[in-house]
């Protein structure tokens, strides 16, 4: 499935660290009756996703909310011990930005958006993207096309273009 704007999200469990450790977290139940963005990238701790796309949604969190945006979701195909400790270090977390694993790719899968790049050790992993969702129905999707950037999936661009 290429995902576009128009289309519906399929239903999802992704992974926190809760307090008695790794929780499912239902990303349908996330965007019933809600307007949520989503963003997703390569990996935690990668240079790009950590110096770049995680802080520009960490800065444009309060223009999402005067937009009425509910929550704000990174996600990524690690697992939710690398997501919690990622989300502390850049400081996403305290930012309020919910940092959720998609642990076997099944998620990124669905929506037609895993890339394997051996030579760089990312096996089964997400393209960088982000999207505004109204109760589970893509509004704005963008895929990032340059290697290296976030400047179409940045949140400075999404927020842009709601």
């Amino acid at each position: 499935m290429a995902l576009s704007a128009g289309d519906r999200l399929p239903e999802a469990e992704l992974l926190t660290l809760g307090e008695a450790g790794p929780e499912q977290v239902s990303l349908g139940a996330k965007l019933a009756g809600r307007k949520v963005v989503i963003f997703a990238l390569p990996g935690a701790f990668t240079p790009t996703c950590s110096s770049a796309h995680v802080p520009s949604f960490m800065r444009t969190k309060e223009g999402f909310a005067a937009k009425g945006v509910d929550e704000i979701i990174c996600i990524s195909v690690n697992d939710p011990f690398v997501m919690k400790a990622w989300g502390e270090a850049t400081g996403a977390t305290e930012a309020g930005l919910t940092m959720l694993a998609d642990a076997e790719c099944a998620f990124t899968s669905a929506i037609g958006m895993e890339f394997t790049a051996e030579p760089a050790g990312l096996i089964r992993r997400s393209k960088r993207y982000a999207m505004y969702v109204e109760d589970g129905a893509v509004k704005v999707f963008h895929e990032e096309t340059g290697r290296g950037t976030c400047e179409i999936s940045g949140g400075e661009a999404l927020l842009a273009a709601i």
